[in-house]
């Protein structure tokens, strides 16, 4: 189990974080758990896919305006 410092959100604070054993088999669990609380935290990435988009707009820059 590797042990790690992160912000809890329960605890309001920098907390040691660790990974649970995992019943998955994963090398790299993306869990972690506060070891004063038990607040759960999920760290992996986060992957967005855009489909449908064709070509991003181009939106002309403001012209100046005198005083």
């Amino acid at each position: 189990m590797s042990d790690r410092e992160m912000r809890c959100v329960i605890c309001d604070g920098d907390m040691m974080f660790e990974v649970p054993p995992c019943s998955d088999g994963h090398d790299d669990c993306p869990e972690m758990i506060c070891t004063r609380c038990g607040a759960a935290e999920v760290v992996a990435p986060i992957v967005v896919h855009w489909y449908g988009v064709t070509k991003p707009r181009k939106i002309a820059p403001r012209q100046r305006q005198a005083a």
